[in-house]
């Protein structure tokens, strides 16, 4: 019996610990799903380099607790899967707001970033936001754009008083 207990106490640290090494998670009920639905999106995470995996509610609860996580148990109700990302911020969000909008059967729980528990439509937000490169080449474009337009007009000066110049011979 106690080998069972000391098995579950390191379960629930392993747990504690993905929570706490995680830079973005997010909680989900999969009911619904069929088997193929749950594999396609267990490999869409995979290639976003996301941790999906099932927990008992009853293990997540103790390791929220141990992981300083408070505001969880509410939503620790029917069955729930985690997506943990040691890396990437948004993957966890991009990648099941996308599903969830293909697949009604999935309902967003709650997610936790930085450390702070965010809600579903907060999930939703994050999830739509564009990725990295996305935002990256909007800052560019913005800040092209004065430049460009400086470009233009003189361009279109130089072009009038060429236009000036011929009709003036």
């Amino acid at each position: 019996m106690s080998a069972i207990i000391e098995a579950k106490k390191q379960h629930v640290t392993e747990i504690a610990e993905q929570l706490e090494n995680s830079v973005s998670t997010v909680f989900i009920n999969y009911r619904g799903l069929t088997v193929a639905e749950v594999t396609e999106l267990r490999n869409q995470l995979r290639e976003a380099g996301v941790e999906y995996k099932v927990y008992k509610n009853t293990m997540l609860r103790r390791a929220a607790e141990q992981a300083g996580i408070d505001g969880l148990d509410e939503f620790l109700v029917g069955p729930t899967a985690v997506a943990t990302s040691t890396e990437d911020v948004v993957a966890p969000a991009k990648v099941i707001a996308g599903f969830a909008k293909e697949h009604d059967a999935i309902e967003i729980k709650t997610g936790i970033m930085d450390g702070s528990l965010i809600s579903a439509d907060e999930v939703k937000t994050v999830g739509s936001l564009p990725s990295h490169d996305g935002l990256v080449s909007m800052l560019l474009s913005v800040l092209q754009a004065p430049v460009r337009n400086f470009a233009y007009a003189v361009k279109a000066v130089g072009e009038s008083r060429e236009e000036e110049g011929e009709s003036a011979e």
